[in-house]
């Protein structure tokens, strides 16, 4: 008896997901433990594998195509079998939906209006009672409509509404504030270059490995800013897990270092590597890119002096670091050149206050400043 295979939830957030690629064509024999399609969710592109036998009777989705959870993706079954009515089923229930999105209010003005403009009304948005379209629609559409014929439009990816929703919940859920540190980084240049010194290129550690060491040490000093926060009690992690924001196309994904403070340099610059790579290809794990506990976003790299970061939820805080400069410093009484690093630490104020976060500041800038104390 036929199956249909429904659009799968592959996240916790996931509300849509696009086809990617098709392994096997209508026709095609499937087993159990068969990889069906390539899925991209709002976090990564994952193989659907498919839990039943048969041949594959019908596609109801393209490739480049989305749909939502739960929507018709495939139907599984033997060959020759008569599928019409799951086919016939599926598209009354899309239809009806569609119906009841399409429906369009509109006073009967704004109707003749548009009517003689020669304008679409599934265009408009409407400003009146419950979204009804009303003669003020109908003239703001018609004033602003010349300024948007040489715009581009490009759609929304799944990856970027999931990170427009996720930052806005908590930019308005948690009340930001900022603190800002510079850090005197000579010797974290010294103790960089002696240790590539003893390494092969491909083991090579960047700044930012060693920036993530202090974070997590710094965590491991001060457990009260490795918390979250509920409407109903602190959670306070046993853990210390850091995430670190990676620039993909079309966003930001933000793997996660498992246990960072018990993990050597050499282990956090190999798994950094390896996860930055995945993620850009979207090949990462959805379970590589949960369960953070802090996070770190490194900007240096693209010459940002100093900025602040809008924390990612359930995280307390983020750590924000610049690039490092060359400015005058007072050394045993004497101005001198050296290497300087901005730092910003967001915390959520609901958990943190400013003495915590201004104690952590004060550990990671010791690490930084003297860096042979992140091995011990």
């Amino acid at each position: 008896m036929a199956e249909i295979i429904s659009m799968p939830q592959l996240s916790d957030t996931m509300e849509e997901g696009t086809v990617i690629k098709w392994n096997k064509k209508i026709g095609d024999k499937v087993s159990e433990g068969d990889i069906l399609a390539e899925i991209e969710t709002d976090k990564a592109t994952q193989d659907f594998e498919i839990d039943i036998s048969g041949v594959l009777l019908f596609i109801g989705v393209k490739e480049g195509e989305k749909t939502r959870v739960n929507d018709i993706l495939a139907i599984i079954g033997e060959e020759g079998e008569d599928i019409s009515h799951l086919i016939s089923k599926s598209k009354k229930d899309k239809k009806y939906q569609k119906n009841k999105q399409d429906r369009i209010f509109i006073s009967p003005l704004a109707k003749n209006m548009a009517k003689n403009i020669g304008i679409s009304i599934s265009n408009i948005k409407g400003s009146g009672e419950y979204g009804r379209i009303v003669k003020r629609d109908i003239e703001y559409y018609e004033k602003t409509k010349l300024k948007e014929v040489n715009q581009k439009k490009i759609a929304h990816s799944s990856m970027r509404r999931k990170i427009a929703k996720h930052l806005t919940f908590s930019k308005l859920s948690a009340p930001h504030y900022y603190l800002f540190s510079e850090i005197n980084v000579d010797k974290l240049i010294e103790f960089r270059k002696n240790l590539n010194d003893k390494l092969s290129l491909e083991e090579k550690i960047s700044f930012n490995d060693i920036i993530i060491k202090a974070a997590a040490q710094s965590l491991k000093k001060h457990p009260d800013m490795n918390v979250s926060w509920n409407e109903e009690e602190v959670l306070l992690h046993s853990q210390i897990h850091i995430g670190v924001a990676v620039a993909v196309k079309d966003g930001l994904i933000v793997p996660v270092i498992k246990n960072a403070d018990k993990k050597s340099l050499l282990q956090i610059s190999k798994e950094i590597k390896d996860k930055v790579l995945r993620s850009k290809s979207k090949k990462i794990q959805p379970e590589e890119i949960e369960n953070s506990t802090f996070t770190v976003s490194n900007l240096g790299m693209y010459g940002i002096e100093s900025f602040t970061s809008i924390i990612n939820i359930p995280n307390s805080s983020i750590l924000s670091v610049g690039s490092i400069m060359k400015r005058p410093i007072i050394k045993n009484s004497k101005i001198e050149i050296g290497s300087v690093m901005k730092i910003t630490l967001s915390c959520d104020h609901r958990i943190i206050d400013g003495a915590i976060g201004s104690s952590y500041i004060h550990s990671f800038r010791n690490f930084l400043e003297d860096p042979i104390t992140i091995l011990f």
